[in-house]
């Protein structure tokens, strides 16, 4: 529970009520490498905050494995759009490791923005944190030449090159497992 004390002193408008009545609510799970934390074609039920190891967001067309995003130690991460809407998700949440998430269930949290208004306040902060991360990602792979995206990513998130597989680090910045062999053959 330390973990979650940590991230919610992040958000420095957040009374101590506030913070102990949202970690109350939250349960820890723990997966293992591939297991999942959210599914597609099911309503996403949980706001995960990962307190330790790592997690991917991906979806399948055509059989192919398409990485939206990662979500490090200390991050939040939901199929947000489902979480929101209701509706079943098309993305897959999966643990790049053992992973230990603590989660929130929507049902929890609007209960509690309606005790503790500055959750509310606190969960627009995730949600835009959220959209500026999905538009850096969709501007990042138009306007930037593949080595450009991978030496970004490199800069910004390397814990991701560590922890992902070559695989998933090439879906995500929209390229082959070639052109990223090559890429990193040249650094």
């Amino acid at each position: 529970m330390q973990k979650i004390a940590e991230v919610l002193n992040q958000f420095p408008h957040l009374d101590e009520k506030s913070k102990s009545a949202f970690a109350e609510k939250i349960t820890l799970e723990e997966y293992e490498r591939g297991d999942l934390l959210e599914c597609a074609g099911k309503p996403c039920n949980h706001l995960h905050l990962i307190l330790q190891g790592s997690a991917r967001s991906f979806y399948l067309k055509d059989n192919k494995d398409i990485t939206v995003s990662f979500t490090l130690e200390n991050e939040f991460t939901t199929t947000m759009h489902s979480f929101i809407t209701r509706k079943p998700s098309y993305e897959n949440i999966e643990a790049m490791e053992k992973t230990i998430s603590g989660k929130i269930s929507h049902e929890d949290l609007w209960n509690l923005f309606e005790l503790y208004p500055n959750l509310e306040r606190t969960y627009r902060l995730i949600l835009e944190q959220y959209y500026i991360t999905l538009e850096e990602q969709l501007i990042f792979s138009k306007f930037k030449s593949a080595k450009e995206r991978y030496l970004e990513l490199m800069e910004t998130r390397p814990k991701i090159i560590h922890k992902a597989s070559v695989g998933q680090i090439a879906s995500y910045l929209d390229m082959s497992i070639e052109t990223l062999s090559r890429i990193r053959g040249k650094i």
